[in-house]
């Protein structure tokens, strides 16, 4: 059975293969990812992105091991297939959360570790994110790419404004609080609570309680507009 083990061990035993390497003596990616390959988690990806020009868009895009997470909201694996970058089907996401960083870790030759906030066909999303560019005197020919999955939260289907009342529900909600405790500290009654609640969910098109807040988060990650 494979051994999974922290994002943070994965980062750290592909840091130290590619420490060893030298510019004077390329490499192949395999020989930085080899040893990590049993240690990836269901929440993990790797991807090696080939450098074959000085256009980000004409690099290729290949998948060494798919996440296992699977979500009814989006399906990853199947989005991030192998394909040319300038191919892919979010276009404005590979502009805004990954060209940027592609090119400054091939430019610089040097890792870059971070937490990625941003959205996806519509979806917010957050993963921890290392990139390893090849060490290269002729410069990088690959980029090995490895994230973590932290959240994925698919956006409401329709855009509401919500009255104090429900901000206070939602509030309370996210704070833990059941319908129940929630009527005693606004001065509702339970049954108020809980049309308030079935109306936001019919709104919003939430599956349940706990669905309906995820999207109202989602919906503010996406008024936040992090990248």
């Amino acid at each position: 059975m494979a051994r999974v083990a922290p994002f943070s061990v994965v980062v750290g035993r592909m840091l130290d293969a590619w420490i060893k390497t030298s510019p004077e003596r390329p490499v192949r990616a395999e020989d930085v990812y080899r040893g990590v390959l049993d240690l990836l988690s269901i929440k993990m990806r790797l991807t090696v992105f080939e450098v074959t020009g000085p256009d980000p868009l004409d690099w290729y895009m290949r998948t060494v091991r798919h996440s296992g997470f699977t979500s009814r909201i989006i399906n990853i694996n199947g989005l991030f297939s192998d394909c040319r970058v300038g191919d892919f089907k979010d276009r404005a996401y590979m502009e805004r959360s990954v060209i940027p960083r592609l090119k400054e870790v091939v430019e610089r030759q040097q890792p870059a570790t971070e937490l990625v906030k941003t959205r996806l066909l519509g979806v917010s999303l957050g993963y921890d994110r290392i990139l390893l560019p090849q060490k290269n005197a002729n410069g990088s020919q690959w980029v090995i790419s490895s994230s973590y999955a932290q959240f994925l939260l698919g956006q409401p289907q329709a855009r509401e404004t919500l009255d104090t009342s429900d901000e206070a529900i939602v509030q309370l909600l996210i704070e833990g609080s059941t319908a129940k405790e929630i009527a005693v500290l606004l001065g509702l009654s339970h049954r108020t609570v809980e049309h308030r609640l079935d109306k936001m969910k019919q709104r919003f098109g939430a599956r349940n309680t706990v669905h309906l807040v995820a999207m109202l988060i989602a919906a503010h990650i996406d008024r936040s507009a992090l990248s």
